[in-house]
């Protein structure tokens, strides 16, 4: 009966020590409309590369986006279209990082396009 507790507590330790307990993140997705927009505003074009992020062609900061994406909203009744393009090999914890900055400013329509591969 003393060999059984022995193994029991073996296993107890060996299964707390190997498991992990960090929390995961969620990201919403929605599935991609039509293509057609119901406002006439233009879409601000987001580029994401390894190195760098542009937002209409200039050079956007990662910890800047929220600012930059709020002081450039036009005061509308929907949402502002984003779409986010992949240049070269970015990789998913890059664009998760990404999905999760643009989470945070309120009345953004996000879409990505698909990398070039």
């Amino acid at each position: 009966m003393t060999s059984l507790i022995d193994v029991i507590f073996l296993l107890l330790l060996f299964f707390m020590l190997s498991s992990t307990f960090t929390r995961f993140a969620e990201v919403e997705l929605a599935a991609a409309g039509s293509g057609a927009t119901t406002t006439g505003e233009r879409p601000l074009f987001l580029r994401l590369s390894p190195d760098r992020i542009t937002l209409n062609g200039n050079d956007a900061a990662m910890a800047a986006l929220p600012e930059t994406l709020t002081s450039g909203q036009r005061d509308t009744t929907g949402d502002t279209p984003v779409i986010v393009a992949l240049n070269g090999p970015v990789t998913a914890q890059r664009l998760t990082d990404l999905l999760v900055t643009l989470r945070g400013v309120s009345g953004l329509r996000i879409t990505v396009l698909g990398g070039a591969t």
